[in-house]
């Protein structure tokens, strides 16, 4: 359980926006799809009042494109998107996704879905470097849903592992202080299932609650969160969950209906004692970067694509050329953003590519 002392949660009406702090935010947006029923105009809306947003429970990269595309309609200024592959044991399966202003935060690199060697996530996380052009500062955000289960049992085990995946990502992306781990928990920051998490890292929203009651104004659980660590150089300036209903004027069965059975989690911070993109450059280490893909346009608001496929049962990897890359079954499939990438997790390529 995470210890609190005292706690107070700051809105972003409350302070002055400093020209350098960033506005970020995660958002489930509950089965996020082109569908008649689906209000990309009003999600818009609230989306656009944060720089960058992590989005959970994405089901297409055509919603991602079209929330983009609505964002510069509705503010002028011009918005980028990546998604990771669809993940998931069974049929059902997500896609992760970040969205951002492209005159606020651009692309870095480091853009992978963790590989769970356990197989413990039902949803491996995703993650990625961006850089803040307010100040010159890279950071890395990390998304992940976790399952819900039948009971909270059933999401001990996954909550229990992102210790281990915090270790992993400060391996990943060295020479960072700046990074977040966002997304849909479905479980409370009061729970002992968060024990050895806490030794590194700290929840933002401490009291609250972040999903939609069938009471017009009120929440039910707080079980959106960002998580930074706990010697972390970021400096929090106001962080909220954001009440859309209210913002839309929207009863909650609307909102369900039309946007998401959760509200966002905003956070308004200042990056400048963090890392800056120089710094970070050259702590890269001289060897090519196996999670940096060959070519990224960030003037373009198409998805990064993942071009390598893995089979983790033969601890092979084919290239889209190779006879079998289409053969690899959805259960065993794990994809990379180079071949570099999947040799740096031991993967060796497929025999019959030439």
């Amino acid at each position: 359980m995470f210890r609190v002392f005292a706690s107070l949660v700051l809105t972003f009406a409350l302070l002055p926006h400093a020209h350098a702090d960033l506005n970020m935010g995660t958002w489930n947006l509950e089965h996020l799809n082109v569908r008649p029923t689906k209000d990309f105009q009003a999600i818009a809306k609230v989306a656009q009042r944060v720089d960058f947003l992590a989005i959970q429970e994405l089901m297409s990269e055509q919603a991602l494109q079209t929330l983009a595309q609505e964002l510069t309609r509705q503010t002028g200024k011009h918005w980028s998107a990546m998604a990771s592959h669809a993940v998931g044991r069974s049929s059902y399966k997500e896609m992760y996704g970040f969205i951002w202003r492209d005159d606020a935060v651009s692309y870095e690199d480091g853009a992978v879905t963790y590989l769970d060697r356990g197989d413990t996530f039902e949803r491996e996380p995703y993650s990625a470097r961006f850089r803040s052009l307010k100040d010159d500062t890279t950071f890395v955000v990390a998304t992940v849903h976790i399952l819900y289960g039948k009971n909270q049992a059933d999401r001990a085990s996954e909550i229990t592992a992102l210790s281990s995946y915090w270790t992993w990502l400060k391996e990943t992306y060295p020479g960072n202080n700046a990074i977040l781990l966002v997304g849909d928990f479905n479980t409370p920051p009061t729970s002992s299932a968060w024990e050895k998490l806490d030794d590194s890292a700290r929840p933002l929203m401490l009291q609250g609650a972040s999903t939609l009651s069938t009471t017009d104004g009120k929440f039910s659980n707080l079980y959106d969160n960002i998580f930074i660590s706990k010697d972390s150089a970021i400096k929090v300036r106001a962080v909220e969950v954001f009440n859309y209903p209210k913002f839309l004027g929207l009863t909650h069965a609307q909102g369900r209906e039309k946007v998401s059975d959760h509200a966002p989690i905003f956070l308004r911070a200042s990056l400048m004692e963090g890392v800056t993109a120089n710094s970070a450059r050259a702590a890269r280490p001289s060897a090519p970067n196996p999670m940096r893909p060959a070519a990224v346009n960030p003037g373009s608001t198409k998805p990064l694509t993942v071009a390598i496929r893995g089979n983790k049962k033969t601890m092979v990897y084919h290239r889209p050329d190779c006879p079998s890359y289409n053969s690899v079954s959805e259960k065993n499939r794990v994809e990379f953003i180079s071949a570099a990438a999947a040799e740096a997790q031991h993967y060796h390529l497929a025999g019959n590519c030439h």
